[in-house]
């Protein structure tokens, strides 16, 4: 069964895709264009240039999460850098254009000046890459054609729209990384992964400035989850993997293959959903069925 595949962001909850991934291709569905929107947009880029879950999964975990964030010169202001991110992804992705690539894949990102969603899926998928993941404030915005991009998750958290342009005609997979609005929940953090040893970046954590930027944080994800669910019910994927990553902050050094088993446990839940949907995928029940839609939205 073909599918399309929307990934939503989330920082070091990211790894969770690929574990989605990987349990997708076991049961016999085959991804057939990818979207992806900031820790996503990497995945999506990796898996449509030819990356395999076991490859990625392998990579992820045998990097020196603490020495990906560095500072580079020519970087703009921002409390982080993505200098060690960068040097990793080129060695990955080099010079590929959208073009080589070897399915249908955008990345999405936002134009700060013009406050609006860029799509990204022609020219050098590095650059669209560290555009998306460009969290604002934490990383710098990627100067790219008179544009200045940040991490796409601002304005489009799980890119279902994106990917349906992509692939019209299969049903959509959103996978959302945080938790319903309203859900029981421990809010996103930022911690920030430095080989500074402990008892100082404890210190550092105490001061007002690092408190003030905690809560910034919280506050930012209860709007995410708002926007991820208001998102995902306008633009109707046909199912939603929701991975249980609870408690994960948005640069923690995490366990990468706990959270790829994380991603094949979500999407093994969802897959009779999934198999439904093959047959009646939303974008054919919606022609067909227009008053059922409707009592459903109602309903929820």
């Amino acid at each position: 069964m073909d599918i399309a595949l929307a990934l939503g962001g989330g920082g070091s909850r990211g790894y969770t895709h690929i574990g989605v991934i990987r349990c997708l291709e076991q049961e016999g569905f085959r991804i057939r264009a990818v979207a992806g929107t900031s820790a996503g947009g990497i995945v999506a880029a990796l898996y449509a240039a030819g990356y395999s879950p076991a490859w990625m999964e392998k990579t992820f975990s045998e990097l020196d999460q603490a020495n990906l964030f560095g500072r580079i010169p020519r970087d703009a202001p921002a409390l982080l850098g993505l200098g060690g991110a960068e040097k990793i992804l080129r060695e990955y992705l080099g010079d590929r254009t959208f073009s080589e690539l070897k399915i249908p894949c955008a990345v999405t990102a936002v134009d700060v000046n013009a406050a609006r969603e860029i799509i990204l899926r022609e020219g050098r998928v590095l650059d669209a890459v560290l555009a998306t993941i460009a969290v604002p404030a934490v990383f710098p915005p990627k100067q790219l054609g008179g544009m200045s991009l940040v991490d796409g998750a601002v304005l489009d958290p799980v890119p279902v729209s994106v990917v349906r342009a992509l692939a019209p005609k299969l049903p959509i997979v959103a996978v959302a990384l945080s938790p319903k609005m309203g859900e029981k929940g421990k809010p996103m953090t930022l911690s920030f992964p430095t080989p500074i040893p402990t008892q100082i970046v404890e210190r550092l954590s105490r001061l007002r400035l690092a408190q003030a930027l905690k809560i910034y944080v919280q506050a930012q994800d209860a709007s995410s989850r708002m926007l991820t669910d208001l998102r995902l019910e306008f633009d109707d994927p046909d199912v939603v993997i929701r991975p249980d990553v609870d408690g994960i902050g948005l640069l923690d050094v995490v366990d990468v293959h706990k959270l790829v088993r994380q991603g094949e446990k979500a999407a093994d839940a969802v897959l009779p959903q999934l198999r439904r949907a093959g047959a009646w995928p939303n974008r054919l029940r919606r022609l067909l069925f227009p008053h059922l839609l409707l009592i459903k939205r109602r309903h929820k």
